[in-house]
């Protein structure tokens, strides 16, 4: 029989004002992806400034291949904490306890494969995506590094993703400020004192990632809640697995093979030279702090709708989830008009190059007026998420960002010879992608199938 959870830093989201409690946990989880955000933001402004133009086309020629290995792990994240809600929301301490050992040993054998895999790959996947020569080496430097560390990344996102899934997103936030701070100080040592390079700000970025995840390890084992990591305990449930498997598994292929795609859309960019690739770095590191208001709204989404699902309430859910959209559209809107206005003071943080700054400018001012339209397909796919549905996300995302987006693409550029035109490959994917989220969504079979985890 489901024994009552203990909630003391955790945030039951299945009763109370929903705005509030979205905005509540959404927020501490903004700011805490803002500062995972300035990891590789942060090594592209010191390399930027201070080594050269080559070296921020370098670091950001990397970014597709990085979010590759990142998202496939964060959609198995995704699914775990999908599993752990609603075993919350349940208030079942068993399976509670059972799904937060079992995931984290899983993430020690992901990273471990990660690691070995992402090293091995470097040279195939630079050459996959025409990189120049004069970036080739310092690309292949960085991302050697990274993927050499890439277990404390996994670690920290597993971790933080527990304390989520039962309401908790202020620790997680506390910790990856410390670290990021860390970050920009060892970077700014590395590179300006110690003359390391790109590999000064690759080293810097691991040490501070492993940090955070070791923060977040001792939080989970000094814990008094259900969900305290016990080092005896850490043992593969073979059921809680199929279930995070099943819900994580479309989620991680989806996201990594979007990424993978992204890989062959930075060959198109790199096709018009180191200059273009910087501009497109300091486009697309902005890029991301726009998109991180919608991101955190539709993590909140996952959590709150798990958590009602669990407890059976599929009204205050789909509310939930209407809240959410409406919270997100008006943010991104607010933010694309001060992004539009800054543009040029923005781009001028990672690098002063009048080439690197034209090109910069025109990915902001064709591509921004579409960043409203994303938050439809951030926010259903979250809730549907939430409810255990990753299957219908996986399959939209998959045909609105590499199918239809590498067509219109092969087929576009055999006749159109246009930066303006290969950057806007990413906005009508965009647009056919919340189409079909928001479809899929109403059409409600998720409501009949997916509710409850078992």
């Amino acid at each position: 029989m489901a024994t009552a959870v203990k909630k003391t830093k955790s945030m039951n989201m299945t009763e109370g004002t929903i705005w509030k409690q979205l905005i509540y946990f959404a927020f501490p989880l903004l700011i805490g992806n803002l500062f995972q955000q300035l990891y590789n933001t942060v090594d592209s402004v010191v390399v930027g400034n201070f080594v050269s133009t080559e070296a921020l086309a370098a670091v950001g020629s990397v970014t597709p291949i990085i979010n590759m290995l990142v998202g496939f792990f964060s959609g198995l994240a995704t699914g775990a904490g999908v599993v752990i809600s609603q075993f919350f929301g349940a208030q079942n301490r068993t399976m509670l306890h059972k799904s937060v050992h079992t995931t984290l040993l899983m993430t020690v054998g992901l990273g471990i494969i990660f690691t070995f895999v992402g090293i091995f790959m470097t040279p195939f996947m630079l050459n996959l995506m025409s990189t120049p020569e004069d970036v080739f080496d310092g690309a292949a430097l960085y991302l050697k590094i990274y993927f050499g560390g890439v277990m404390g990344l996994m670690l920290y996102n597993m971790a933080s993703g527990i304390l989520r899934a039962v309401g908790d997103s202020k620790r997680p936030l506390y910790f990856l400020i410390l670290s990021s701070l860390l970050n920009v100080v060892l970077d700014l040592a590395f590179v300006l004192l110690f003359k390391m390079g790109i590999a000064g700000v690759a080293i810097a970025t691991i040490i501070a990632q492993f940090i955070s995840a070791f923060l977040l390890l001792v939080v989970l084992a000094r814990s008094d809640e259900d969900y305290k990591l016990v080092l005896r305990d850490l043992k593969i449930d073979p059921e809680i697995l199929k279930k995070v498997i099943r819900i994580g598994l479309p989620a991680g292929l989806q996201m990594a093979v979007t990424s993978f795609s992204n890989v062959f859309v930075q060959s198109y960019i790199n096709r018009f030279g180191s200059a273009c690739m910087a501009g497109w770095t300091s486009y697309s590191k902005i890029d991301q702090f726009v998109l991180l208001p919608m991101q955190s709204l539709s993590l909140s989404a996952t959590t709150f709708v798990g958590q009602n699902l669990g407890a059976g309430n599929l009204a205050r859910a789909k509310k939930g989830t209407r809240v959410s959209l409406v919270l997100s559209v008006a943010i991104t809107a607010l933010l694309t008009v001060l992004l539009i206005a800054f543009s040029s003071q923005l781009l001028m943080l990672f690098n002063q190059d009048p080439e690197v700054l034209k090109y910069g400018n025109i990915f902001i001012r064709y591509l921004g007026p579409f960043y409203v339209i994303c938050c439809a397909n951030q926010i259903f796919a979250g809730s549907l998420r939430g409810a255990g549905d990753a299957t219908g996300p996986m399959i939209i995302m998959l045909l609105s960002f590499v199918v239809f987006r590498q067509i219109y693409l092969f087929i576009g550029t055999m006749f159109i010879d246009s930066i303006i035109f290969v950057g806007l490959g990413y906005p009508v994917g965009w647009v056919v992608c919340s189409i079909g989220m928001a479809f899929h969504y109403f059409r409600g079979r998720w409501e009949k199938d997916y509710q409850i985890t078992k």
